[in-house]
């Protein structure tokens, strides 16, 4: 019989550690690697654009056009020819007695006898009845012209609030009513009144309309005790005179 031979047990021993002389190089590289991505990171970061959205529109490019309104732009700033103040005003009056129609004219004073006066900026017409009932219908425009003052409407509402302080205090008449009235141009009052001494009343309508300053009377005889009654009828004629001389004034 052969020789028996034993079986051999081979000694575990664990991996041999890296020579120190490898160990600083390996340091030294896994620091490197990890100081170039915490740099990448900050480049990227502080790169425009990105990490963030920017605040705000992107400039656009040289010789590029920018639509008006585009936010955060200011558009270049225009000249009109005219400011908004004079696109409003009334810049000059028609003749005097063209500002009321033949129609109104003769419904109001049959057979009238006309008298006008004028200038650039103040006209009036005058209506007289030429039978024995008394009849006059009076029109009086005060234009405060764009040409001749930088604030046309400011001296218009200076007239208007003057005319309305004298009816306040006029003499040789008897106030029977005085208010203000509403529609009619930008403000206007109303005004009914009999003339002391004498058979008649007065219906008077202001207004005012923009720059302009517009006075319509209409009178006619009251019989004694009467004349509280015909208020209605003599403030519907002046006042229905008074729009229609504003609708000449607006589309002139």
């Amino acid at each position: 019989m052969g020789l028996q031979r034993e079986p051999f047990h081979r000694v575990y021993s664990a991996p041999e550690p890296p020579s120190p002389s490898r160990r600083p190089r390996l340091l030294a590289l896994l620091v490197a690697l990890v100081a170039f991505g915490i740099a990448a990171v900050a480049v990227f970061l502080l790169v425009p654009g990105h990490g963030k959205d920017e605040a705000g529109p992107k400039p656009a490019p040289p010789g590029a056009s920018t639509p008006a309104g585009t936010p955060g732009r200011t558009a270049g700033p225009t000249s009109p020819s005219t400011t908004p103040m004079q696109e409003q005003t009334i810049a000059s009056l028609p003749k005097p007695c063209a500002m009321v129609s033949d129609r109104t004219v003769r419904r109001t004073i049959p057979e009238a006898k006309r008298a006008e006066s004028a200038n650039s900026t103040f006209t009036t017409c005058t209506y007289t009845a030429r039978g024995p009932r008394f009849r006059w219908l009076r029109v009086e425009v005060n234009l405060h012209a764009p040409a001749k003052t930088p604030t046309p409407v400011q001296d218009a509402e200076g007239d208007y609030r003057a005319s309305w302080t004298q009816a306040h205090n006029a003499p040789l008449v008897r106030t029977i009513s005085l208010r203000r009235q509403g529609g009619i141009g930008d403000e206007a009052y109303r005004w009914f009144k009999a003339d002391d001494g004498q058979p008649t009343v007065v219906g008077e309508v202001t207004a005012r309309l923009r720059n302009v300053l517009v006075t319509v009377s209409y009178s006619e005889q009251a019989a004694a005790g009467r004349a509280d009654a015909r208020e209605g009828a003599c403030l519907g004629t002046a006042e229905g005179v008074a729009r229609e001389v504003l609708s000449t004034l607006t589309h002139f």
